[in-house]
């Protein structure tokens, strides 16, 4: 039998953006920067000047597998430098300016970063850490005139290059786990990852990203990759708009309204701020129609918020090792014909898989338990952008069965909907049952004067093991211990309500913005177990 043959044509992140620009070349990327002015450019003069900073690289001395690190927030000129760096096959390492000193100058001296490219906010940051990263050459700054900004730094290269003369296994990009129970991991993706992750999200059951799209990235880029969505909106050729540091409510509702934003992603906190500027001032969102959440559980409340808007929220859930996207919140045939409460039950859940992704949960001693919705086990994840070991160690970071150890705790029911109940190292284990943290924490949320909420394990000489609630309030608000413990029993399990609420002024939450309960328990109880005397008769 005769073989055909395709034209070659590997899957290498320049394509995306030459696509952006030759076929969606007008389409707008808004930037708002540290002023607070809106710059405005498209998909073709973003793709110059990427080209022009490719060149200014090689000027540099840069070669394929260079380590070059990002530190800064959503803006055009960060995400030109991004496809700069990739399409040369060097790797673009997003720097998080949440983790400590100590971290960022460990995560750079273990990716043995050339050159930090950077936003001028974050300058006393690198001032202090640049001397004890001795493999940094220089640092460029985004939002500075000088001979070491951007745009004096590009502005003599040309814009004739050459991307892609690589394989698409090539690695194209580095990010680092936040380091909350240890030293930092570094994650690595590949063009291919990164091209099949691309494919894979712009899929109408997974984000459904298109031309018609106007999309706000709320999400940080140096919180794996922006969740894939810069890599999905050159895909698709859709409207970018990119908040620069500004995140509250008033900024947010400017930008949402003004630049006619379809859809925006972020985690939930963010959009409990939205809500609140909103509610006090008594707006409402005329074109935003769907809200993706991700990076913590999602609050019931905040489903119901947004509804009131009209707006549609998507719960997703992955994680750095994922690329990072695992599962998406939208629904099936059969879900989408329930009733408005009845559907409400599965947006809470964490998604369904896509093509290309594959979860099973096993018990404590690795076999695959049922997909039954009641069965708990510890989340498996697999697929073409997922780790198999992490940068620069020599074990696999995958289990006898092949698949990545993700660290959480769920369930998975007949239709593929996961649940997770918590993370590993945050389960409660009381009098033989499992209580989920996370459950308390979403459903405290639901408390209008709660911000944050942080469910905690102290011991119990009967039980074992019972929850404890830590409460940081909204601002102006007052402690309102009976108020909350009424949201408690109405929307848990009698056994699952916490035997003690505690105010605290200032919940700790580590580099990806989630809660340090490490931190947390060494405030609440310093280096000894908590007493769980007081809670003996409860």
């Amino acid at each position: 039998m005769g073989r055909g043959r395709l034209i070659p044509w590997s899957l290498t992140m320049d394509k995306l953006i030459d696509h952006a620009a030759r076929w969606h070349g007008s389409a707008e990327i808004v930037a708002r920067d540290v002023e607070d002015m809106r710059r405005r450019t498209d998909w073709a003069a973003l793709r110059d000047q990427a080209r022009r900073a490719t060149n200014a690289l090689r000027g540099h001395g840069v070669v394929p597998g260079d380590r070059l690190a990002t530190f800064a927030m959503n803006g055009d000129r960060h995400l030109a430098a991004w496809f700069g760096i990739m399409n040369m096959g060097a790797i673009c390492h997003t720097l998080n300016p949440r983790l400590s000193d100590e971290q960022l100058a460990y995560v750079v001296n273990h990716a043995g970063d050339r050159i930090i490219l950077a936003d001028s906010a974050f300058r006393d940051v690198i001032t202090r850490v640049r001397p004890h990263c001795p493999c940094v050459e220089r640092v460029l700054w985004f939002d500075d005139d000088g001979a070491d900004g951007w745009d004096e730094w590009i502005g003599s290269a040309g814009t004739d290059c050459v991307w892609g003369d690589f394989t698409e296994e090539t690695p194209a990009g580095l990010c680092y786990t936040s380091g909350t129970t240890g030293r930092p991991k570094g994650v690595v993706y590949t063009h291919r990852s990164n091209y099949l992750h691309t494919l894979m999200i712009l899929q109408p059951d997974v984000f459904d990203i298109s031309a018609r799209t106007s999309l706000l990235l709320a999400v940080p880029m140096f919180h794996a990759n922006a969740w894939g969505l810069c890599f999905a909106a050159a895909a698709a050729g859709s409207k970018l708009v990119l908040p620069g540091p500004r995140l509250d409510g008033a900024a947010l509702y400017e930008l949402l309204e003004e630049e006619a934003v379809t859809l925006t992603a972020g985690v939930p906190t963010v959009w409990q701020t939205l809500l609140q500027f909103i509610d006090d001032n008594g707006l409402r969102l005329s074109t935003l129609k769907r809200v993706m959440v991700g990076g913590a559980r999602c609050p019931e409340r905040l489903i119901r918020d947004f509804a009131e808007h009209g707006v549609e929220v998507q719960h997703n859930w992955g994680m750095t090792e994922t690329s990072p996207l695992g599962t998406a919140g939208m629904p099936t045939a059969a879900v989408a014909a329930l009733d408005d409460e009845a559907q409400l039950q599965y947006k809470l859940t964490q998604g369904r898989v896509p093509l290309g992704v594959d979860i099973a949960i096993f018990d404590a001693e690795g076999s695959e338990l049922p997909r039954d919705g009641e069965a708990v086990g510890f989340l498996g994840v697999r697929g073409h952008s997922v780790i198999e070991r992490y940068y620069r160690q020599d074990d696999s970071a995958l289990d006898a069965h092949g698949y990545f150890d993700t660290g959480d705790i769920g369930t998975i029911d007949s239709q593929g909907y996961l649940r997770l109940t918590d993370r590993a190292k945050d389960a409660i284990k009381s009098g033989g049952e499992w209580i989920s943290s996370s459950e308390i924490e979403s459903v405290a949320l639901n408390h209008p004067s709660v911000a944050i909420a942080a469910a905690l394990a102290v011991p119990h000489p009967k039980w074992g093991e019972r929850p404890m609630l830590v409460v940081q309030l909204k601002p102006g608000a007052e402690p309102d211990a009976d108020g909350l413990r009424e949201v408690l029993v109405g929307g848990l399990a009698k056994w699952a309500v916490p035997d003690e609420i505690r105010f605290h002024p200032a919940i700790p939450v580590n580099g990806t913005g989630k809660i340090d309960k490490v931190r947390l328990r060494r405030q609440l109880f310093g280096d000894a177990p908590p007493q769980s005397a007081a809670l003996a008769g409860a």
